[in-house]
């Protein structure tokens, strides 16, 4: 069976599982899922890094999918620029499994393939069941590895049906043996061609191609988008959160350049930071006596601010989150104009 016989068979199955999963699961709702989970594990990281829990930020649905477009904006890159390559090495080499030029040698580089993506699966599934595999110990590599694992098996697989029957030995023919006279010699008629073809004469080898019933394929290809959907969750879901960690470095190796936040407020809010500086309002009759320096805004979320001390280090900083009422005023001053700072008065 030629490769192209062997992807109209496989194509309306696949179509079977797409309908399947359609009518299970609304792609919409599907993808939005998706986006909400690996937007959760950004924020959540991000805000770990600074000692905060994300969950008491309020975010809602909109500020996870935002979040996660970050996330997953070079995983998608990635993986749309991979399968277009792979698209393309399929398309050359099936016109070569076509011609039957390459034959032998994929019949060499099915074996290898097969070979490669056993590892690969194994070191995958190896890591699944134990944490201490050295595969955990780099960025998406677990995942990665059982996900290129599934699909260099399946393909695999897909080569060796789609590969040319193998040709058996001819069959010896003893021409003085009266069993192999043609049936029509007394005749004087001529003998079928076949009998003088040493290839046709021997029997068919069986094609690695079988029929098998269309439930078992479509559970087939279930089954390896289900493996390799799960790992690339698991490798989107490790590297949100890489992204969301060192955002968070990036945003505290830059709060000494980033504009001050001025907080006023209407009573002592007595914070205690290292580098924030109290100032108490000369005017009696102000409506927010206190003003805290030395305060940089991270993020305003729904109902709360989460600020951050502008000397603020992951071993002595803390992060200071303040509920936006009419109590509270917030006055941001460019890092130019910080000079003017210790002036200022209420």
């Amino acid at each position: 069976m030629t490769d192209a016989a062997s992807g109209s068979v496989e194509s309306p199955r696949l179509a079977r599982l797409g309908t399947l999963f359609g009518a299970v699961v609304a792609p919409s709702t599907f993808v939005t899922a998706l986006l909400y989970y690996f937007g959760y594990w950004h924020a959540y990281w991000f805000f770990d890094y600074f000692g905060v829990n994300s969950t008491m930020l309020g975010f809602g649905t909109v500020d996870y999918l935002m979040r996660s477009l970050d996330a997953l904006f070079v995983p998608m890159v990635v993986v749309a620029a991979g399968s277009l390559i792979a698209f393309w090495g399929h398309t050359l080499l099936s016109a070569r499994l076509a011609s039957r030029i390459g034959s032998p040698s994929l019949r060499i580089f099915v074996p290898f393939v097969a070979g490669v993506g056993f590892l690969l699966a194994l070191g995958g599934f190896w890591s699944v069941l134990d944490a201490r595999v050295f595969l955990r110990d780099h960025l998406v590599a677990a995942p990665l590895s059982l996900a290129f694992g599934v699909i260099l098996l399946t393909y695999a697989l897909h080569l060796y049906r789609a590969l040319p029957p193998v040709a058996g030995p001819p069959t010896p023919r003893n021409d003085d043996d009266p069993e192999n006279e043609p049936a029509n010699s007394t005749n004087n008629e001529p003998a079928d061609s076949t009998n003088d073809d040493p290839e046709r004469s021997s029997p068919p080898a069986a094609s690695p191609t079988t029929r098998r019933p269309e439930w078992t394929a479509v559970a087939e290809w279930g089954v390896v988008f289900a493996l390799v959907g799960l790992s690339l969750i698991w490798a989107a879901n490790d590297y949100a959160a890489a992204v969301g960690r060192g955002r968070a470095e990036q945003q505290a190796s830059q709060l000494a350049d980033s504009p001050t936040a001025v907080l006023y407020s209407e009573r002592r809010l007595d914070l205690g930071a290292p580098g924030v500086r109290e100032v108490r309002c000369r005017d009696p009759k102000s409506a927010y006596p206190f003003r805290y320096e030395g305060l940089t805004l991270l993020m305003q979320s729904a109902d709360q601010y989460v600020l951050l001390p502008q000397a603020w280090t992951p071993a002595t900083g803390v992060a200071v989150v303040l509920p936006r009422t009419d109590s509270v005023r917030i006055e941001f001053v460019p890092y130019s104009a910080r000079a003017t700072l210790g002036r200022a008065t209420c």
